[in-house]
């Protein structure tokens, strides 16, 4: 029975620091909780990032022109499976579904996540310049090519 009560002990330690960790990795992101923009000549792009449960944060992007709006993508980040999740569905690509990618580095003012299966990008990083600046940026490669686009946005909310 010692040694039954001693899994059992072990087993829920385990548990704690896993789910420790991902608790982190989720405090690590909260940088990127309220209102960014970028301003493009197409219009300006504004992305929202809000705390949807204890375990998940929602995020949007849309471009505003004039008085119309545009949503690009809506993002869900959250624990799944004992890891952390950047799912993006964006209109008009992938046939409107979800595509996962999962955190490979997280700090207080980096988050990167990859799905090397992906067409396009293989690579999203947000990374914290100051407390009202960040660069998003895509990465991968696309026609045998590698490719990345940066998004640097200031914070307005």
């Amino acid at each position: 029975m010692d040694h039954l009560k001693r899994v059992f002990l072990l087993a829920g330690i385990g548990m704690f620091f896993s789910i420790h960790g991902f608790c982190q990795q989720l405090a690590d992101a909260s940088w990127l909780l309220g209102k960014w923009e970028q301003k493009t000549n197409k219009g300006t792009i504004y992305e929202t990032w809000k705390i949807s449960s204890d375990s998940s944060y929602a995020g949007k992007s849309y471009l505003l022109k004039e008085k119309d709006t545009v949503v690009l993508e809506t993002v869900s980040l959250l624990e799944k499976d004992g890891a952390l999740l950047y799912i993006p569905t964006v209109t008009n690509q992938n046939n409107n579904m979800p595509v996962s990618f999962k955190v490979t580095f997280s700090s207080d003012n980096k988050l990167i996540f990859e799905n090397p299966a992906h067409d396009f990008p293989q690579k999203i990083t947000y990374t914290l310049i100051s407390s009202d600046s960040l660069i998003a940026e895509i990465s991968g490669v696309m026609n045998n090519k590698q490719q990345f686009r940066q998004f640097p946005m200031r914070r307005v909310q």
